[in-house]
């Protein structure tokens, strides 16, 4: 089947037959809600570029399982060039919508998943490689999105899992049957949920043999009958429900937005052919590291991506208020500019430095690809800071686009927040939400909230930074041209 364009992916979401829930009430298609549909928006967008000349080389790839083209963002990277491309495409998505597009978790997730069954299989003898082998074979075919499903809810965080006050903090398996099992639990913060056609749900931590009941990986179609969505609130998102004249001003990025959802597994049972992992708690840390460190290593593309566009907002608001020539407004910009470039250049080096796995898979340099999502924990702050500082209080204090189209105070919105003479007030009241919505509202959700916390906490990255930094080669160099032995 070829690649899917943006409006057979849309009509592909609206088959399902979900149960949905947002602020309290059922949803019937997350397709029309509006609170929704800015994220649908945004994912589409990554089947449209791929049918774009100018873009198809970034975004399609040559399948290592069937040779055939397909979405790149499906694709098992076998190369350096792969996780180069990886890098740059992501970069690409995010220059155009400037939200999160919310496909890099599951292609990330996909990755760590095929080279980890093929470990399991290799000591343990299982047929858990080739079960995957097929559902991936068939996610490229079908050209589907995958919601990738790590983080549980946790509960209390000094206990394991199997010493929760209730078990079901963690997903777990409940029962066992000849056909397949049945599961029990919840998966939080899941970015694209309600936008993909298959939930891939992976253990969140590494495991003792007293909990190998979480010790489960497996994949479900996202219409599966007992899995429920609970729509994540966000910053400002009630903008999105502004209809009417001047509301495209106020929504900030009037075309995108991210989603999270809440997945409840109630009772689901899952096929023994849909299964990849079962029990076997020893390969459970390996994989979520090589998830980890495949997410954290994108966050040097798509992240940079949206700092390309608020730099954008930055030097063009700087314009019409014209101030663009002053020279601390300019060295500004370079610095936000260098700050970007930073971030970008820790991605490639985590792709450049990438070895092969036994799979064939190429997994990322495990340093420099934490190097680089820690540098994403603190960069876009500072980049979000000087966008504020050019940006000035009218940012957020300027009317809102209603009153600019108003006949009675329209004239005076108008008049009074004129920039530089030949710019239309109204694309100046568009800049300064723009950098609002990137930096306050919705869309630093998915810039600055999901740059700290997206594929673990800042910790999570010093620890595998200090795990695969070799210290000890380190003392050994400064001894041998000391001479000490």
């Amino acid at each position: 089947m070829p690649i899917k364009t943006s409006d057979e992916y849309i009509d592909s979401i609206r088959q399902l037959k979900r149960k949905i829930y947002c602020m309290g009430e059922r949803v019937e298609s997350s397709v029309d809600h509006p609170l929704m549909r800015p994220s649908l928006d945004a994912a589409a967008l990554t089947y449209e570029l791929a049918h774009d000349p100018e873009h198809k080389e970034l975004l399609t790839a040559k399948s290592t399982l069937t040779g055939d083209t397909v979405n790149r963002f499906t694709h098992i990277v076998h190369s350096k060039e792969d996780l180069t491309k990886k890098v740059k495409m992501l970069r690409l998505m995010g220059q155009k919508t400037g939200v999160c597009f919310q496909r890099c978790a599951g292609l990330d997730a996909m990755n760590a998943v095929y080279s980890s069954t093929y470990d399991i299989d290799q000591k343990q003898g299982t047929e858990y490689h080739k079960r995957f082998r097929n559902f991936l074979t068939r996610v490229q075919q079908e050209d589907m999105i995958v919601d990738a499903a790590m983080t549980d809810p946790k509960g209390d965080r000094s206990l394991s899992p199997g010493q929760q006050a209730d078990p079901d903090l963690f997903l777990h398996i409940v029962e066992e049957r000849k056909e397949g099992i049945v599961v029990r639990g919840a998966k939080a913060h899941q970015t694209g949920a309600l936008n993909s056609h298959e939930i891939l749900v992976m253990p969140t931590m590494a495991l003792k043999e007293e909990d190998k009941q979480y010790a489960v990986m497996f994949a479900v179609p996202a219409d599966t009958e007992g899995i429920v969505y609970i729509y994540g609130r966000q910053p400002s998102d009630l903008r999105s429900l502004d209809t009417g004249d001047g509301s495209d001003i106020d929504k900030g990025n009037p075309k995108y937005g991210g989603q999270e959802a809440l997945i409840v597994f109630d009772d689901i049972f899952v096929p023994r052919d849909r299964i990849f992992m079962m029990h076997e708690c020893e390969f459970v840390g390996p994989l979520v590291e090589r998830f980890a460190c495949y997410h954290r290593m994108s966050y040097g593309g798509c992240k940079v991506g949206v700092g390309d566009t608020i730099i954008g907002a930055t030097a063009s608001i700087a314009e019409y208020n014209g101030t663009e020539k002053v020279s601390h407004i300019k060295e500004k910009i370079v610095e936000m500019t260098y700050l970007n470039e930073l971030m970008y250049a820790a991605g490639l080096s985590a792709a450049s430095e990438a070895a092969p796995l036994p799979s064939g898979a190429y997994w990322v340099d495990p340093v420099l690809a934490n190097v680089c999502k820690l540098s994403v924990t603190e960069l876009p702050f500072q980049i979000a800071r000087i966008a504020q500082d050019v940006a000035g209080g009218a940012m957020v204090t300027i009317p809102s686009g209603k009153d600019l189209h108003s006949p009675e105070v329209g004239h005076l919105v108008e008049k009074y927040f004129k920039g530089v003479d030949g710019v239309p007030t109204r694309d100046r009241l568009k800049i300064l939400r723009y950098i609002e919505n990137a930096c306050l509202g919705r869309g630093a959700l998915a810039y600055l909230t999901e740059s700290v916390h997206g594929a673990g906490s800042p910790q999570a990255q010093r620890v595998m930074i200090r795990r695969f930094s070799n210290i000890e080669h380190k003392k050994r160099l400064v001894r041998d041209i000391v001479g000490i032995d």
